[in-house]
């Protein structure tokens, strides 16, 4: 039995949840959402506690394996549209420096080339100085995967610590080569 599935979801009351038959909607200040759940899952709303509970029609593994997922995408529909996500980044290394050009992400990473990276439309960037990146949205999928293509340019290495990283990601370092 999914722990996850059974928990309900608390929805704030600046957001405005609209359910027609498997297609939720959810719209609140930061934007709107919408997504089709799975037919083997139904959600419902409870208007006096602002809950919303998200119940299996069937009971099939399909539907105990879309269950828990299905109630932590709407869980996140929830939050992004009321506080939505953000992914910090950390630039580290000498002569590395990250810059905007225009909605453009342009990294210079130590390659011959200056790395221009275009971000989706529901993503915004922004830079609070030369090595450190903000990605900003509401969908944190979005938010979590350009983050990771942003990282992947230049991962984080194990000797000096030269890289991108996540803001607060524990680098593990190793002993270089020692002389005689």
């Amino acid at each position: 039995m999914s722990r996850i599935g059974k928990q309900s979801i608390t929805v704030p009351s600046k957001v405005t949840v609209k359910l027609e038959r498997q297609k939720i909607s959810v719209s609140g200040p930061k934007g709107s959402l919408s997504r089709i759940l799975p037919s083997v899952i139904c959600c419902t709303l409870n208007e006096e506690g602002n809950q919303l509970f998200v119940e299996k029609a069937q009971n099939t593994r399909l539907a105990q394996a879309l269950y828990g997922l299905s109630r932590t995408l709407v869980a996140n529909m929830v939050t992004g549209v009321s506080d939505g996500f953000s992914k910090k980044l950390q630039v580290s290394g000498v002569g590395y420096r990250a810059q905007m050009d225009g909605k453009d992400l342009v990294l210079n990473m130590g390659y011959s080339h200056p790395v221009r990276m275009i971000p989706p439309p529901q993503v915004s960037i922004i830079l609070e100085g030369p090595t450190t990146i903000v990605v900003s949205g509401i969908e944190l999928d979005i938010v979590g995967e350009f983050a990771a293509k942003i990282r992947a340019v230049r991962p984080p290495e194990p000797y000096k610590g030269k890289g991108i990283a996540y803001d607060g990601e524990v680098i593990r370092r190793k002993a270089g080569k020692t002389g005689k």
